[in-house]
């Protein structure tokens, strides 16, 4: 089996080979339950997956795409015709796979549904004590040897309210963090978890953002999230609120929180993801000229923070992606499908991700 790798970057690849030599030991201890990942063929890309690249797809019976791969109908439609017959995702979200023209080439869709979901969880908190503390302003100014206080004054979290949008694995595990921290947490989804109980209350979206000092969103994109985040949102947050977004970009209208930051409706905004991040996140760009206008404006303010996607970003997440991507192999060469598979049952998936339910 051949399988080519998208959008890889060295420690893709490191993650992956050490899966693969993983497998291969356990292979020569038990060749009769030889797992297929022991054997496969991995050919590595730097580039993106999209139209002008799905060439390079050519032989392989799957491939391995990121978050920011493009897998549209045509994408889709072009590796069925170059004989792939598997997409596996090196993440939970799959807002840019085209699934219904997954189904119709008889392609297989799998992801990587949960991957060290503190990893995400413990980087959003991060980012909150970081924008609250002012400890990315307060380290630029030490470098520089001014150590005076002024514009540096924060807030004591003990007491205050988190409001959290979406409470999947990465929700709740941020729910107990910040619960240790004192804090009164107010939640939003559609489909209620039983881990919060204990934790927070769950109340309407309409309830949560103006008695929320803080707003975390923890839930997948899809239709019906995309700019959840929007004018009106914001209008009903508390005046002087945080907003966090660890989750995707599409979830924030980036222009009115650059409105709501004039005002200073909002106290301070910290992303690790952007909605026009597919042509910026993951490479280096320091010795260019960046043209998207919204984010230069958006970075411009003091009480912003913008990282590159990296809140998944740890050992044992990308050693969990690597080893999952290869049962998701194995499982697919066995039976045609995997637990993991998001083609298996299309209807349900669809019907599952219209409302926010959280990741």
């Amino acid at each position: 089996m051949k399988l080519a790798v998208f959008s890889t970057k060295p420690y893709d690849k490191r993650y992956i080979e050490a899966a693969r030599d993983a497998a291969a030991a356990k292979a020569t201890e038990s060749p009769a339950n030889r797992p297929a990942s022991a054997d496969i063929e991995v050919v590595y890309h730097e580039f993106a997956l999209e139209e002008d690249t799905v060439a390079l797809a050519k032989g392989a019976d799957a491939i391995c795409a990121f978050v920011n791969d493009s897998l549209s109908a045509p994408v889709v439609e072009a590796l069925a015709r170059q004989g792939v017959k598997a997409i596996l995702l090196r993440c939970a979200g799959f807002n840019h796979v085209d699934l219904v023209a997954a189904e119709k080439a008889g392609i297989m869709v799998a992801n990587v549904p949960s991957y060290s979901p503190e990893a995400v969880a413990e980087f959003a908190v991060a980012l909150i004590q970081t924008l609250n503390r002012n400890t990315h302003r307060a380290y630029n100014r030490a470098r520089e040897g001014n150590f005076a206080l002024d514009g540096l004054l924060g807030r004591t979290l003990h007491g205050k309210t988190v409001g959290l949008i979406g409470t999947g694995k990465i929700g709740i595990a941020t729910a107990r963090i910040m619960k240790g921290f004192g804090c009164r947490i107010l939640a939003y989804d559609p489909y209620p978890s039983p881990a919060l109980e204990g934790i927070g209350e769950y109340k309407s979206l309409d309830e949560v953002l103006p008695e929320s000092d803080i707003v975390s969103l923890h839930c997948p994109l899809m239709d019906s999230t995309r700019q959840i985040i929007n004018e009106t949102a914001i209008a009903k947050m508390k005046p002087g609120a945080m907003l966090i977004n660890t989750s995707r970009g599409g979830l924030v209208d980036t222009r009115a929180v650059i409105r709501a930051l004039k005002t200073q409706h909002l106290s301070g905004v910290a992303l690790d993801v952007y909605e026009g991040e597919g042509a910026l996140f993951y490479d280096d760009h320091s010795g260019e000229i960046i043209h998207d206008d919204v984010l230069m404006r958006l970075m411009t303010f003091h009480n912003v923070i913008v990282t590159g996607h990296q809140a998944f970003f740890t050992q044992e997440a990308l050693r969990e992606i690597a080893d999952c991507t290869l049962r998701n192999i194995d499982e697919f060469v066995v039976t045609g499908t995997c637990k993991n598979s998001l083609t298996k049952d299309l209807k349900l998936v669809r019907r599952d991700s219209l409302p926010v339910r959280g990741v």
